[in-house]
Formats: structure tokens, C-alpha cells, sequence
């Protein structure tokens, strides 16, 4: 298996202003690489590849001492973070979807840079819990569990005031968990986060809006500040680090309740939901009567929940599911999310006015009646357990 650890790095004062310089250096050339590749298309009309700009590294360090002392392959790794985007641009222009062009990063845009090998230009120590960077030095990294398998990648992030070190390791030994004999269907929503089949409610957390009134005030101060000014800086700095504990809150949380399930179930199906189509607009209606003119259409109820569901972030929720389950042995189902919401588990019937509420399901066919989520999840389950079968 491949993984990666996520690591707090401890830099002296030096240490501090060396990774900066690293990361401005790498951002500047990742931005000279992009005005390269924008200019010779304005011009001749000709492409720009990976090949051609990598060729010119040893030339630019040699007249660029400053860029010269940070790693070879780093700067390499910069240039294929470019290359990655404009293949991304590329294939999105051929399906017909919006392009996107690769923007130019300013200096709170571009936060990371990695090395593609251990033991070049990098090395991680595990002995004594440090990494080298070259230029930089030996890095203290607060390593809070054994790091497993074959470090490939090394990579620097900063996130607010804070260093952190990725590990990207492959070969990893999975770590499987005792059998328990037991299966579950996961129906994640709104209200509850998650219903399992057996009845279980996880209640939702709504990270974002218990965080809400302080992000506000944050964002209220941020917009007094004059443009430019370090009283700004500073302000902009307190508005990332309130989104970045909402994010942090809601990331350990979903790790904790992937591991309590993996921990229980050896199978878990769960739904596989389209969110990005969650979460477009309501359509306009237009009022018959008076050209020009539109209906009420739900638009600001359609808007908080649009809210609700990034809150909750179902999608990363199930990828973090998926990795425990994958190092526990245990197997994670998708199933066609299609009326397990609406569809008796006795009669077999589906129609959108059986879920008369959100808490209430009631067959409209014989008359079961059921909590709608734990109705959902047993549909769920039994979706699962016909694909296991159907695939062995």
C-alpha cells in the first residue's frame, strides 16, 4: 500500500527564513515557467513542454546563484506541478468543460514544494527524527508514529506559521483488524451525519457554523484594513488560521468515526454520490405573466444547503473511510445511490412521496413505515452485500 504521513516540523529562527526563501524561490520559478509557455503561445503559437524548460534549469542556475543553491530535483518536481496543470487545462478543453488556465501564484497561493526522491537533495532520518533539506539543513520533525515502508517523496507544506513534513511512503504493511463477523450500511446526510443499519446516529457537527461567528468577525476586521498594510497581512492571517481550524475539526472528526467503523464492521457500503451535481444552483423560472420577470425559486434555501453539504464533506469523509478500511483488511462497497431513499425494503416499491419527511419513511404501496435514514441505510446494506456477491 502507499501512504503518507503528515508530520509538524520544529525549525530554528534560520531554519524559518531558509524554507520561506525555498518556497518564494520555487514559486518564482513555477511563475517564469508559466509567463514562458503563455508568451510563446501569444506569439508563434507553439507549445512549451516539460522537456524544454527542464533543459534550461542548469543554464538559470549557473547565471542565478540564488536559485542554484535549492535542489535540482525540486526544481524539477516545480516544473511537473506546471506541466500537471496545463495537462489538466488541456483535457478539460476537450471534453468541453470550463478550461480553467493555469493562474500565475502569488505568495499565498503556492505553499509547498516536494522532492521526488529520498536521498536526493533530501533525507529523512527516522533514528533521530529529522530531515535534511539541502541549503536548509538538518530539520527537527515532531514524528509522532513510525513511519512504514519505503519513503519515496519528501515534501515541505506551510500552512499559516506553521512547517509541515509529508512523507509519502510505498510498501506500507496493512495492519489488519480481528473479524467481527458484521456488516453495515452508512447513509450520510444532513441532520445525521451518518445512520448505520443497525440504527446508529452520528449526529452532524456543522463545523462551519459553530465556527461561523467568529470567522465573521475575522472577516469583518479583515475588511477595515487598508490594502497593503501589515495590519492587513496580520488580519488575513487570522481569517486562514479560523477556516483552518474548521477544516481541522472537521478532518479529525471524520477520522475518528472512519476508525470506530472499520474498528466494527468487517463490510461497509456505502453511497456513491455525486456531490458536485448536489450542489448547483436552482434553476430560474420565469414568470409566464410578465416577461423579464422570475418566480421565487428557492434559491437561498437551495443556497444553505449547499452549505450544509460542503460542511458536512461526505466526499472526503468516504476517501478517509476507504483508507482505514483498505490497512484493516476491511472492504468498502459503493452502490448506485438511486432510490435507496425512496424504495420499501418489504414491498420492493419506489416513489419520491414515500419519504413523507425527512425523519419519516412510509410506503405508499403496503404502508411499512420506517426511520427514513435507517431505512435508507438497510437499503444501503442489502445494495452492498448483492455486489459482493455478484463480484466473487
Amino acid at each position: 500500500m502507499r501512504r503518507s504521513y503528515k508530520f509538524r516540523m520544529r525549525p530554528t529562527s534560520r531554519q524559518h527564513v531558509a524554507l520561506a526563501r525555498c518556497v518564494d524561490s520555487h514559486r518564482e520559478l513555477y511563475n517564469a515557467a508559466l509567463q514562458e509557455r503563455r508568451d510563446a503561445w501569444r506569439a508563434k503559437g507553439t507549445r512549451i513542454f516539460y522537456r524544454d524548460q527542464s533543459a534550461q534549469l542548469t543554464q538559470i542556475r549557473a547565471v542565478r546563484p540564488d536559485v542554484g543553491v535549492w535542489s535540482f530535483s525540486s526544481q524539477q518536481a516545480t516544473l511537473r506541478r506546471l506541466n500537471k496543470a496545463f495537462d489538466g487545462f488541456f483535457r478539460r478543453v476537450n471534453t468541453g468543460q470550463i478550461p480553467g488556465y493555469p493562474r500565475f501564484k502569488g505568495a499565498n497561493r503556492f505553499d509547498s514544494v516536494q522532492w521526488p526522491k529520498d536521498g536526493d537533495g533530501c533525507r529523512w532520518h527516522p533514528d533521530t527524527k529529522r530531515v535534511y533539506l539541502q541549503a536548509i539543513g538538518q530539520v527537527k520533525v515532531a514524528a509522532h508514529r513510525q513511519v512504514e515502508g519505503t519513503v519515496k517523496t519528501i515534501q515541505v507544506k506551510r500552512e499559516g506559521r506553521h512547517w509541515y513534513l509529508i512523507l509519502s511512503c510505498d510498501d506500507v504493511p496493512p495492519n489488519p483488524l480481528p473479524a467481527t463477523g458484521k456488516q453495515a450500511g452508512v447513509d450520510v446526510g444532513i441532520a445525521s451525519f451518518a445512520t448505520t443499519s443497525d440504527g446508529e446516529h452520528v449526529d452532524n457537527p456543522r463545523w462551519a457554523r459553530t465556527g461561523a461567528a467568529e470567522l465573521a468577525a475575522a472577516q469583518r476586521n479583515l475588511a477595515r484594513k487598508k490594502r497593503g498594510s501589515n495590519n492587513r497581512k496580520r488580519a488575513r492571517e487570522t481569517v486562514a488560521a479560523r477556516h483552518r481550524k474548521v477544516a481541522n475539526q472537521r478532518r479529525d472528526f471524520q477520522h475518528k468515526l472512519a476508525l470506530d467503523l472499520v474498528r466494527s464492521y468487517e463490510l461497509i457500503a456505502v453511497e456513491d454520490l455525486e456531490i458536485r451535481n448536489m450542489l448547483g444552483r436552482a434553476k430560474p423560472v420565469e414568470d409566464p405573466n410578465n416577461p423579464g420577470q422570475y418566480l421565487a425559486n428557492g434559491g437561498a434555501a437551495k443556497t444553505g444547503l449547499n452549505l450544509s453539504i460542503s460542511d458536512a464533506a461526505w466526499g472526503r469523509f468516504v476517501s478517509i473511510l476507504r483508507a482505514k478500511a483498505e490497512d484493516a483488511g476491511r472492504v468498502v462497497i459503493d452502490v448506485d445511490p438511486r432510490h435507496t431513499s425512496d424504495r420499501c425494503e418489504h414491498c420492493g416499491h419506489a416513489a419520491k412521496q414515500n419519504r413523507v419527511t425527512q425523519a419519516l419513511f412510509v410506503c405508499g404501496s403496503c404502508g411499512y413505515a420506517a426511520h427514513a435514514d435507517e431505512h435508507a441505510a438497510r437499503n444501503i446494506l442489502r445494495a452492498g452485500l448483492a455486489r459482493h456477491a455478484a463480484a466473487a
